[in-house]
């Protein structure tokens, strides 16, 4: 198995064995304050979070080929990010408009808004089975 984090410090997305062996740059290009990362192994997805400039939720294959961007409109501080495997949703939560939202994680397509705080700082969210986790700072 593997194992994928990112380096703020660096702008950088890595992934490594799970005993640290192999480890290696899977996208340095084009990030500015990568925020959260999650994995779909099936399908040999990485999708991230964004804060930089041009916050945004992007998406790329494992060895971080075919970069795409699925979202960039309505966003500002996308921080935590989940996937649900058995529906192909991904979530994310966002500090700053206090919202979960999902997508269709193939396509970028049928957003919506699941869940709309108010003064909730969302750091992180977790979906299993029809269960939605989040936490706040």
């Amino acid at each position: 198995g593997n194992i994928y984090w990112t380096d703020h410090g660096f702008n950088l997305i890595e992934v490594a064995r799970l005993n640290g062996s192999f480890r290696y740059v899977v996208i340095s290009q084009g990030l500015e304050q990568p925020r959260s990362i999650a994995v779909h192994p099936e399908k040999g997805y990485l999708f991230w979070t964004e804060w930089g400039q041009s916050p945004c939720i992007g998406r790329a294959h494992l060895d971080g080929s075919e970069k795409v961007v699925l979202v960039s409109l309505g966003i500002a501080w996308p921080n935590g990010i989940s996937i649900d495997y058995e529906e192909n949703k991904l979530y994310w939560c966002d500090a700053r408009t206090d919202k979960i939202e999902r997508i269709d994680l193939e396509n970028g397509g049928s957003r919506e808004i699941v869940l709309s705080g108010s003064n909730v700082d969302m750091f992180s969210v977790a979906v299993f089975g029809a269960y939605i986790y989040w936490s706040d700072r």
